[in-house]
């Protein structure tokens, strides 16, 4: 199954579990009925703030779109996993694990390039975000509280609102949990 298949029947499923038409979705996500027709048919390339708009219309986890049969045992290269990339800035996350249905945790690798800034609309109440700088430089976190952070260091802070990535200097590599509540 391709990853755009994949995302198609979660966006498909979870919008009839919302028992909401495709207007209203589309509606409620801020984007053309055309556009999410094309996703839950496999035919677009959606970005990250589309995924981000689709799930959180319909009060699902991010990683809740990509939900398909999963072992216990998993190994992802690095140069391996579907990248999802914005329309705002040179950011690409990579989907590590998703969380089970009984708790909302899901694990990123963010690639981050110098000269855009990422900002990401508040998640649902109560997300916090726990970030581990790899290598680079990076500017992160709560708009009126980001703090720069480096190699090996770690940051927890809410992502339950406005927030963002900024690389700085040169191409950054961070990993991310999103803990959120059910």
């Amino acid at each position: 199954m391709t990853p755009n298949t994949i995302i198609a029947n979660a966006i498909r499923r979870e919008r009839e579990v919302a028992q909401l038409s495709l207007s209203a979705l589309a509606a409620k996500a801020g984007l053309a009925k055309s556009t999410l027709s094309q996703l839950e048919t496999g035919k677009g390339n959606p970005s990250v703030e589309t995924l981000w708009a689709i799930a959180t219309a319909l009060d699902v986890t991010f990683s809740s779109l990509f939900d398909s049969a999963s072992s216990p045992q998993a190994i992802i290269r690095a140069s391996d996993g579907l990248g999802l990339h914005s329309d705002q800035a040179d950011y690409a996350a990579v989907l590590l694990n998703k969380c089970p249905p009984d708790r909302r945790r899901d694990l990123y690798r963010v690639a981050l390039s110098p000269g855009s800034v990422r900002r990401s609309a508040p998640h649902p109440a109560g997300t916090i975000e726990h970030a581990v700088l790899c290598h680079g430089s990076v500017r992160i976190g709560p708009d009126d509280e980001t703090v720069e952070i480096g190699p090996g260091d770690y940051f927890r802070y809410p992502s339950d609102v406005v927030h963002s990535y900024e690389a700085l200097g040169g191409p950054s590599l961070l990993l991310l949990v999103m803990d959120s509540v059910r």
